[in-house]
């Protein structure tokens, strides 16, 4: 038999980032990164997991996520205080956010173009320059 083992991809990045492939992440991962890019939060990760039967507390989403964010497997773009996507997109680029809706949409990097910063203050460097551009709809129209 020369198939592919299920969750391939998804044990794959973990065991990449040194994580041990429990259950629960494993199930994570795979909802997370088994198909095209997305932006997610805790609680719409949590939904799917419960859909997918698979068991596991909303701590633990977060936790995940966090752990994920910190190997760089995913980011976090933070829209508003308290309110968090994680990104399993990773490479330079930006975000368009669509007040009312939630919805986070992914800009090229070399779309935006960011002249004149200060500079860093002592002791530190600049490691990123995360843009959000927030937009409404206009009156009677639906993006």
């Amino acid at each position: 038999m020369t198939g592919t083992r299920p969750f391939k991809r998804a044990l794959d990045r973990l065991q990449t980032a040194g994580f041990r492939p429990t259950r629960q992440r494993l199930g994570l991962a795979r909802l997370l990164f088994e198909g095209e890019h997305r932006h997610v939060t805790a609680e719409q990760l949590h939904t799917e997991a419960m859909g997918a039967d698979l068991r596991v507390s909303l701590a633990t989403v977060y936790n995940t996520l966090n752990q994920f964010t910190a190997a760089g497997l995913l980011r976090e773009v933070v829209v508003e205080a308290g309110k968090s996507y994680f990104d399993t997109n990773t490479s330079d680029h930006h975000h368009f956010f669509l007040e009312g809706t939630g919805r986070l949409e992914d800009i090229p990097g070399d779309d935006v173009v960011v002249q004149h910063l200060p500079p860093a203050p002592p002791g530190t460097r600049i490691a990123r320059v995360d843009v959000i551009v927030r937009l409404s709809a206009e009156q009677g129209e639906d993006r």
